[in-house]
């Protein structure tokens, strides 16, 4: 107990301890962040857009590059970066302090809630208050070592994982937004990108997933589910369009077995997509590709 704490009643003093340890778990938060450079957060307006697939595709190809790279699956209820990246048993270790990620075959080192549950298969019923004391954690105590880019997942939506990341993080470099051409995607991806600004969360842009497909017969376009619903939703943003990603199963099918497509199949169309996205980000955050 401090001298200035001296005489405090036993709520005050809980009161006391409690704002003592939120200081401490925010500086351990700093610490860890400050020794990795860029911090950018993929999210989406509603699930089924492609978003963890070009999460975990966004994270292989800057490790192709050569950079530095941390994954972290802020997801709670459906962590999917385990299955995503290929990781059938983990084993965590750590030091007492710390625990370590996981680091894949491609040097990309992950993190999931995932790795965490004894029974995979049964759902995490928690409230708000006390998903965001398992991100503040995981962001504490996860010794993610010097990196040039943390890629964070996120659930679908607004809900409290984005807003706990973009409070706890304060040099995030920002947002990217992922779409589906379908009004009802768009739409969502809108009020999420508001939500993302409203708590002072810059926007990298939007990418639209599951784009037009080239004709195998004719060399035209085939819109499975329309076109175009990405750039209007960057538009009436004001915020950059990053690109189309085709509809493509061979994206679908490496994600399903653990691949990156980037690096499976880097002459396929959405690995040509994905990579020359990356080219916008790198550009947008000011990093010259190495």
């Amino acid at each position: 107990m401090n001298e200035s704490e001296k005489g405090l009643t036993p709520e005050e003093q809980r009161q006391a301890d409690a704002f003592r340890r939120r200081v401490l778990l925010g500086q351990r938060i700093e610490g860890r962040m400050a020794a990795i450079k860029h911090k950018i957060v993929v999210a989406s307006g509603k699930g089924g857009v492609g978003k963890s697939s070009f999460a975990v595709n966004l994270a292989a190809a800057l490790a192709e590059r050569g950079y530095s790279v941390g994954f972290f699956d802020g997801d709670i209820h459906g962590p999917a970066a385990a299955k995503f990246f290929g990781i059938l048993d983990p084993r965590l270790t750590g030091d007492g302090e710390a625990v370590n990620p996981i680091v894949t075959d491609d040097g990309v080192r992950v993190m999931s809630m995932a790795f965490l549950l004894e029974e995979p298969e049964k759902a995490v019923i928690w409230r708000g208050p006390i998903k965001m004391q398992m991100i503040d954690t995981l962001l504490a105590d996860v010794n993610w070592g010097e990196l040039d880019f943390l890629i964070i997942d996120t659930p679908p939506g607004t809900g409290d994982e984005i807003l706990s990341l973009a409070q706890r993080i304060k040099d995030l470099d920002g947002v990217v937004m992922i779409t589906t051409p379908q009004s009802a995607a768009v739409n969502n991806a809108v009020k999420t990108i508001t939500f993302a600004k409203s708590v002072n969360a810059p926007v990298l842009g939007v990418v639209e997933n599951m784009g037009p497909v080239a004709c195998p017969d004719c060399g035209g376009e085939i819109n499975l589910f329309g076109s175009g619903g990405g750039e209007k939703a960057a538009l009436s943003q004001n915020v950059p369009f990053l690109g189309t990603i085709p509809f493509d199963p061979v994206m679908g099918e490496d994600v399903e077995t653990g691949l990156a497509t980037v690096v499976e199949h880097p002459e396929g169309p959405s690995a040509v997509a994905v990579n020359g996205i990356v080219d916008k980000l790198l550009g947008a955050i000011k990093i010259a590709a190495k």
